[in-house]
Parts: C-alpha cells; structure tokens; sequence
C-alpha cells in the first residue's frame, strides 16, 4: 500500500434496518483495506448513515452531521449516507457545504470508489467486481456482532401504498432475498456466538412474493430453524392482511420462533384507516389478536400508532383508547403523525395542531404505560428461558421471548454473563421491566 490505510468512524441513526446496512458497510470497506477509528474524533472519515422515517428523525440527523463536523479533526472527510441522503441527495449536497460526499443507498456499490477518491488513497488492491459493486441487501458477510442477538435483512422496500409513508419512495419496492442467502447470513452469525435472530423488513409477512418463493414466510422461517447454534428467531413488522392463520400456526408451532408478534396495526378508526390505505378495523384487529392467542395463549403482542393524522377527531382517539384497553397488548410504540413530502397524505385537510396531537398523545401513552404494567405484573412467578445481553455496573441485563432488543423492557437478573442463556423465575415487575432469579443454564 502507498501508505497507512485511511479510518473510518460511522454512526449510525434510524432502525434495524439502517444497522444492518452500516454492519454490511463496515465489512465492505474493511475488506477494501480501511480501518476501523477508535473515536470520531481521529477517523480519517466520518460517515452518518441517517433516518429519513419521519421528520423528528430528519432533525436528528441533520444534528448529528453537524456535531460530527465539529468533532472531526482537521482534514477529516464528512460522509452523509442512507435513507436521508438517498431522499434528499440534492437538497443535501446544497445546505451542507461540510459534507464531502452524499451517499444514497443505490450508490452503495460505488463507496469504497468514492472513498479512495476522498482520501486519495492509492493501494494496491485487487478487488473483485462481485465483492465492489454488489448490492448490500445480499452481502452476507459482516463484523462479528457485540451483543448475542442480530438483525437480519431478509427483503428491502415495499410495495404497500400506505398514504402517510414515503420509504417507498427512497427505499422502492420490495426485492427478497433467496432463502439460500438468508440462510448464509444465520449460519455464519450463529458461527460467530450470536443465540438471537430478528428478522427484519420493511413488510417481512409479504417475503418472497416478488421472487416467486411458494411458502413464502413460512416456508423461510422453516428452512432456517434448523441451523445450529440458533436458540430464537423473532420477526420484526407483520402487516395485519399477510398474516395467515398458516402464518400464526408455523409461529405458534416452532420451537424456535419467538411467540412474539410485531403488528402494524396503525389505528383502530375504521374511517382513518382507509384514509391511511391500511386494512382492517378495531374489530378486525381485535379478531387478528384472539386468533393469535388462541393459538399461542402466551404470546407477546406489539403494535404501533399514529396519532393525530388528517382529520382524527376527539371520538377516533376515544375509539383508540378503548382499542388498547381491550387488545391489552403488552407492548405499544405511539407516534405523532408526520406529514411527509410527497405522501398523499401531507396534501390532505384536516391537519392537526401540534400541541393538540401532542396531549392526545400523552393520553393514550398514559393509558398503555397502565396496560403493559399490567401485563408485566402477570409475568411474575412465571419461569422463562432468558437471553443476557450485558452486563451494566454489575447488573446482568436479559430478555425473554417476550422483550425484543432494544424497544421493549428487559429483565434484570441475579447473576449472568452477556450470551448466557438462563431460566429465571421473575420475582418482580416495575412498569416495563422485569426482575429474575436465575435458576440455572438454559
């Protein structure tokens, strides 16, 4: 090589999804020769991989560009990619004189290129044209997880036209990955000590459709349960109309599936959801959920909520309220409604003050704080196989089926090393957290 190698420091903003594109490009540009910074503040190149979701992840964003800017030392290159500067390559490359480079997802392939040229590193590499212009969805190959579980990526995009999402529009439509390759990525996680895999997708229950896989999800989630070293499997976004009661039955069934349900259910107003594009109705939702524990009676259900979209009224949010105190799901992500550029949604009336969205926010939050606290507290006496993911100021941290990474409570624990799989009789409940007594290994 001409000299030492350029480093690289990348933070990473968004969801699973964004992380397993950094994971995928950290091995990408590690394989090209690039090193890894201890800090942002001696990396050669700083790189964000930004949210675009929704606007309070844009805001986000954008500040975290602006503090890195700041931070990086003199002559370090500033690199803005992912969904925001795929979205906004433009708009981007105008009001942010301090980036050298905007990345876009479909320019992926072209990084390490763009890299070179920043640096103006010259080494003497032979790369191979599959390995530089590949796609990442299909990578398999990525540095060795910190923590016992990973994300998988088992599709990209979404053909779905809800009205107040714009990820089409920069994500584009759905493309799957061969369960061959899914497969791959396990195997070569499980190698590597990981006990947990989420899979994850912008409409996951929809895999396969566009690549003409017959047994579509289910058909996936059994052609991989098999791998060894795999302890859990959980499944991240499950569009209420593509879960098949074959579906709830192959989840219920496996050993190895989590009996965990991510729901995007939105809303229960029959009348907002068909202005949302969604299917269903609180009716039909609640239908979907008792078929789900009939099947599974102890299975932990999770959904998501937009708050305050086009025309929601007093009554729509009493008619939400009522919905989560009878679905009793044990865990609920509430989200004010972002207009988004481009959305058929952004150009309806009826849009809503801040202020107001915010307090019926804070009602509704309020109202599901009460139900998953209730719905923890049941959990006491009960013996669950539990996951430890760290250990913090001598505090064992662990998850069972029921808590996925990152979003939902955890389980604190009596004792434990991260990667440890345990049984734990939980003593205790505090709003979303458990506590456990571990009884011995799993």
């Amino acid at each position: 090589m001409s000299r030492t190698a350029p480093s690289i420091w990348l933070t990473t903003l968004g969801c699973s999804k964004n992380e397993v594109d950094s994971a995928k490009v950290t091995a990408m540009v590690g394989d090209a020769g690039y090193r890894q910074a201890e800090s942002p503040e001696t990396a050669d190149v700083v790189m964000v991989n930004t949210c675009a979701f929704i606007e309070a992840a844009r805001r986000e964003s954008i500040d975290t560009i602006m503090e890195l800017s700041e931070a990086r030392r003199d002559g370090a290159k500033l690199v803005v990619m992912g969904c925001m500067a795929q979205r906004y390559e433009r708009e981007l490359e105008e009001a942010l004189p301090e980036a050298d480079a905007v990345v876009g997802l479909d320019r992926y392939p072209e990084l390490v290129d763009r890299l070179d040229a920043l640096t103006a590193w010259t080494p003497l590499r032979i790369r191979a044209a599959s390995r530089s212009h590949m796609d990442i969805l299909y990578q398999v190959r990525r540095p060795t997880p910190t923590t016992p579980y990973a994300y998988v990526k088992v599709a990209e995009g979404c053909d779905k036209p809800c009205t107040f999402c714009a990820i089409p529009q920069f994500r584009g439509r759905q493309r799957s990955r061969p369960p061959g390759n899914v497969r791959e990525e396990i195997v070569a996680l499980t190698a590597a000590g990981v006990g947990e895999i989420v899979l994850v997708a912008q409409d996951l229950a929809s895999y396969g459709r566009d690549i003409g896989a017959p047994g579509g999800l289910e058909e996936l989630l059994a052609f991989v349960s098999d791998v060894d070293g795999l302890r859990r499997l959980r499944l991240y976004y499950l569009y209420p109309r593509e879960i098949t009661p074959a579906l709830v039955s192959a989840m219920a069934a496996s050993p190895v599936v989590a009996d965990y349900f991510d729901l995007s259910l939105q809303h229960a107003s029959t009348r907002l959801l068909r202005a949302m594009k969604r299917p269903g109705s609180g009716a039909r939702h609640l239908d979907l959920i008792g078929r789900i524990r009939r099947e599974a009676p102890a299975a932990a259900l999770r959904s998501s909520f937009i708050v305050g979209f086009p025309s929601e009224t007093e009554d729509d949010v009493d008619e939400l309220a009522g919905f989560l105190e009878e679905a009793a799901l044990d865990w609920v992500g509430l989200f004010p409604y972002s207009a988004e550029e481009g959305t058929p949604a952004a150009e309806m009336g009826g849009q809503l003050p801040e202020g107001e969205v915010a307090e019926r926010l804070r009602l509704l939050q309020a109202l599901q704080d009460d139900v998953t606290a209730r719905r923890n507290a049941a959990q006491v006496g009960r013996v669950l196989e539990v996951l430890v993911d760290q250990v913090e100021d001598g505090q064992a941290v662990g998850r069972s089926y029921r808590e996925a990474p990152e979003i939902d409570g955890v389980i604190l624990l009596d004792a434990g090393r991260p990667g440890d799989w345990v049984t734990a009789e939980i003593t205790g409940a505090y709003g979303t957290d458990l506590a456990g007594r571990v009884q011995g290994a799993a």
